[in-house]
């Protein structure tokens, strides 16, 4: 009769470690998990080299990109999250996944994640490793996880989690993917005017001796200087742009840049709108995984990537611990929209915070992609004008000096 080797878990967290003879893996799994033990891996004491060969060749994988996405990450956790709910172990679902996953980087941590599991070290413990991959928020949900024996029900959870996030991501980028676009193409219209066009329209002029009109001397005089002044005007750009990157990531830069942020006109509320929804959906999805409220906003408060509600969660933390509820620092701090306070104050007072707080993630989600997507259209017509305009007074300015000339000519044969 074979025997295997096996880690687990009971419903208090604690790892056991142990070697069990059975008829085979199946029977195994089925005894442990009606035992309540959460399984974290098991491997039979005796592997041919046969076995070894294969796995190594499952691993062959052809890679189509080398960083990690988010849609990298959601496949992960819903292929996982499916695996272990139909009674697949842990280290074989790791297996089976390493040999599936399309990004190269993320096909090495997984790897080693594999390999810390095999000798014995929980999954978050594993993953805690990788930080800029797997954040606090990761680590935190499969604690809760491995700690209840729910960690099928906890990798949906982030699933879903990860994938709304990828729909909001990309509703936002394609709203302004467009008009950056036209952006970008009225500037180089603009330098290469600047930079061939304009010298040849003033060698020509400058060859007739004709008297320009004011818009065509303004604008011969900018390119000139442009021209002249080019690698300068990218320098002092670039230095410019190099320092405001730096103070931006000192604390006080970032935050002063966030509050001139949320101060443009209208453009301020979404971005604001867009740190409400992901406090909101974060905290509700590691409330309903059963983390406590004051970890929970713990995590949420580093995850935010916003130093200003930041100081705020801070401020709902000091509330909760003196026994107040979340809404009332929520009011006092004039940063979370009249109705999220509304309906997080009716989930407390019906103890259905994290339903209230999904409804208020999913609102303002809803809220955002109309809010782009309005601005979009809107942007959209007054770059094709602007850019239009600005070529416009361009084209005026270089053929103004020649039609004068040639009425001129005109006018003399006469």
């Amino acid at each position: 009769m074979p025997k295997f080797s096996y880690v687990a878990k009971d419903i208090n967290g604690k790892t056991i470690t142990e070697i069990a003879e059975t008829f085979d893996q199946n029977t195994l799994v089925e005894k442990l998990q009606n035992q309540g033990y959460f399984i974290v891996s098991i491997q039979e004491l005796r592997e041919t080299a046969t076995k070894k060969g294969s796995v190594q060749k499952s691993q062959a994988t052809k890679f189509t990109h080398t960083g990690i996405k988010l849609d990298d990450l959601l496949v992960f956790s819903r292929q996982l999250a499916t695996m272990l709910e139909a009674g697949v172990t842990l280290l074989r679902s790791l297996d089976v996944i390493v040999s599936q996953v399309e990004s190269e980087q993320l096909a090495k941590i997984l790897n080693t994640v594999r390999d810390d599991v095999k000798q014995g070290s929980s999954l978050s413990a594993a993953l805690q490793k990788y930080p800029k991959v797997f954040n606090q928020f990761w680590v935190s949900l499969i604690e809760v996880g491995e700690a209840s024996g729910t960690m099928p029900m906890v990798l949906d959870k982030l699933a879903f989690y990860l994938d709304q996030q990828a729909k909001f991501n990309s509703t936002v980028v394609s709203a302004l993917i467009y008009p950056v676009i036209l952006f970008f193409v009225s500037i180089g219209a603009i330098t290469f005017f600047a930079l061939v066009v304009g010298p040849r329209f003033q060698s020509i002029f400058h060859s007739m001796g004709a008297e320009l009109p004011l818009i065509t001397r303004v604008l011969l005089s900018t390119f000139q200087f442009v021209k002249e002044k080019i690698l300068l005007i990218v320098g002092i750009i670039i230095v410019i742009v190099f320092l405001l990157q730096k103070y931006t990531q000192t604390y006080n830069g970032r935050l002063q840049f966030e509050k001139l942020l949320f101060g443009l006109p209208k453009i301020g509320s979404v971005f604001k709108l867009i740190i409400v929804e992901r406090f909101s959906s974060q905290m509700a999805i590691l409330i309903d995984s059963g983390v406590p409220i004051l970890y929970a906003l713990d995590i949420s408060q580093k995850l935010v990537d916003n130093n200003v509600c930041a100081l705020v969660i801070e401020d709902i933390k000091e509330g909760v611990k003196q026994g107040k509820l979340i809404v009332d620092p929520m009011k006092q701090s004039g940063f979370f929209p009249i109705l999220a306070i509304q309906m997080i104050m009716v989930g407390e007072e019906t103890g259905e915070l994290s339903k209230m707080l999904k409804h208020v993630a999913s609102y303002y989600q809803r809220s955002v992609e109309t809010t782009m997507s309005r601005l979009g259209t809107i942007i959209e017509p007054v770059m094709i004008v602007f850019m239009g305009g600005v070529i416009g007074v361009i084209l005026v300015a270089m053929f103004l000096p020649l039609f004068n000339i040639s009425q001129l000519a005109g006018g003399r044969s006469h």
